[in-house]
């Protein structure tokens, strides 16, 4: 996509890989509702966490290839049988009334001072195209054994069979969910599903959310070798794992560049199926701004033709 050898591509998004390449790679990543788009044929991560959506070079594809590809799926246990509106009208949709969240607890925390600098910046534009930003709180939630015991699960019977094929890493890790409990996941899935319920709360004195993508810039494969996160004491999913649990759509788009030539993600959220608004919200920026038409500099620390 980064590349422009193709006009759009589909994601999983469990934890952020979506949102994360987007926002390191300098185009528009798209999360959609869970349940919106159906994860049916798509080998899983974590059933109750798995989201599919379209990555491209801008809002507007990103909105019609969702037209492609939402709707109900009878064969899809997690797919939801709700309406399919026009994601394309969406686009030229009003934003002035909209009323912003900035949920500063934790997503605003131990920026890289560039991107700190960068988003600061996107929130005063968007602070103009709306009508104003509010300081929000979002619900706390541990749910990861939910994870780690859905991806064990899927995995057994192959494990079991061909162990060889799985790398030893890989393999560590998928057995660690050999570890978890019934008690535990029980507890973990019904943490889910109060997460889910009670972020709702949020969006009634707000409509969208907005944050960073991520709280660094992304690692050197040499800096990451070997390290569980590209930045020692910061989780690198850390500002998109949370919209996973809480099942909501959330786009990734450009705002920016590091000095070093380094693309930088702005994360807008909706409420359930909010789509359109995430998407209009998305669209009007992308409009007052010129990144997602800009490219990183063919030399940078990451060497020619790096993202």
């Amino acid at each position: 996509m980064a590349a422009e050898l193709c006009y759009g591509a589909l994601g999983s998004d469990t934890g952020g890989s979506i949102r994360q390449p987007a926002a390191y790679c300098g185009i528009t990543g798209l999360k959609p509702t869970y349940g919106r788009v159906s994860t049916r044929g798509v080998i899983p991560l974590s059933w109750s966490m798995d989201h599919i959506g379209p990555m491209c070079r801008g809002v507007g594809d990103a909105a019609l290839l969702l037209q492609a590809i939402a709707g109900y799926d009878p064969l899809d246990t997690a797919s939801v049988d709700a309406p399919v509106p026009d994601y394309g009208q969406s686009l030229r949709a009003k934003v002035s009334a909209l009323r912003l969240g900035i949920p500063r607890s934790i997503f605003y925390e131990k920026l890289d001072p560039e991107i700190e600098a960068a988003i600061n910046r996107a929130i005063e534009l968007l602070r103009k195209l709306t009508a104003g930003l509010h300081d929000v709180h979002l619900p706390d939630y541990q749910i990861l054994p939910v994870i780690g015991a859905e991806a064990y699960t899927y995995h057994t019977h192959y494990m079991a069979k061909t162990p060889d094929l799985y790398q030893r890493e890989t393999r560590g890790r998928l057995e660690q969910g050999a570890k978890v409990t019934a008690e535990v996941y029980i507890q973990a899935r019904r943490e889910l599903d109060r997460a889910r319920r009670a972020v709702r709360e949020v969006f009634a004195g707000v409509d969208l959310l907005v944050t960073p993508t991520t709280p660094v810039p992304p690692a050197s494969i040499t800096e990451s070798t070997g390290i569980e996160a590209p930045r020692p004491g910061i989780f690198s999913l850390r500002n998109t794992l949370p919209f996973d649990v809480y099942g909501l759509p959330t786009i990734s788009v450009p705002c920016g560049f590091t000095s070093s030539g380094l693309p930088i993600g702005l994360q807008i959220s909706g409420p359930h199926f909010g789509e359109q608004r995430v998407l209009a919200l998305a669209h009007a920026y992308e409009q007052a701004t010129d990144w997602h038409t800009r490219r990183p500099a063919s030399q940078g620390r990451h060497g020619a033709g790096a993202s």
